[in-house]
């Protein structure tokens, strides 16, 4: 599963810290986005090059059909999410609710996984999504929101990534050692 689900939180990751830089316009925004694709690119790379080959294998048909219900049922939610808001003429808040979406289908996927560490970034993403709907409540502006929600997925993402393959690589050297 794309190394134990490093590729999918960098590449996740990188889509949250797109939203977050486009607050910001200028050469500054192009820097800062270089910056979160090479962040992306790392951590995959060291997935390849850390996690076991064996990580992020297949996994029996049970568990497979039980996350593709997860993630169709996250996507169906964030479509609906997408087309209320905009018809709502509330498009600020799309980021906000997707995060929760997000953060909220990390729970079930903990289970299916059996990988407890998930409810982590669960909880960091609900975060993201509040933050981002506390600052829309005290007015702040759009931009403000989407800065919000986006640094906080992004870094909970990345952070969840590293997390992963350096555990990886740190269970590797005990291994070694041991």
């Amino acid at each position: 599963m794309f190394k134990s689900g490093v590729g999918f939180l960098a590449l996740f990751g990188l889509g949250w810290w797109l939203l977050a830089t486009s607050a910001f316009g200028g050469a500054g925004r192009v820097v800062a986005v270089g910056a979160g694709c090479v962040v992306a690119v790392v951590l995959m790379l060291a997935a390849r090059r850390i996690l076991p080959a064996s990580a992020g294998g297949p996994f029996p048909a049970d568990r497979r059909r039980r996350f593709n219900q997860i993630n169709g049922l996250q996507w169906f939610v964030i479509i609906v999410i997408a087309v209320v808001c905009s018809r709502a003429g509330a498009p600020v808040l799309i980021p906000p609710l997707i995060a929760l979406v997000v953060g909220l289908h990390f729970l079930p996927l903990a289970a299916v996984f059996g990988q407890p560490r998930l409810r982590v970034p669960a909880a960091l993403l609900v975060a993201a999504g509040l933050a981002g709907g506390a600052v829309w409540l005290a007015e702040g502006p759009d931009r403000a929101v989407r800065f919000t929600v986006g640094l906080i997925s992004a870094l909970s993402l990345w952070g969840t990534a590293l997390w992963t393959v350096t555990g990886a690589a740190s269970a590797a050297r005990r291994g070694a050692t041991g």
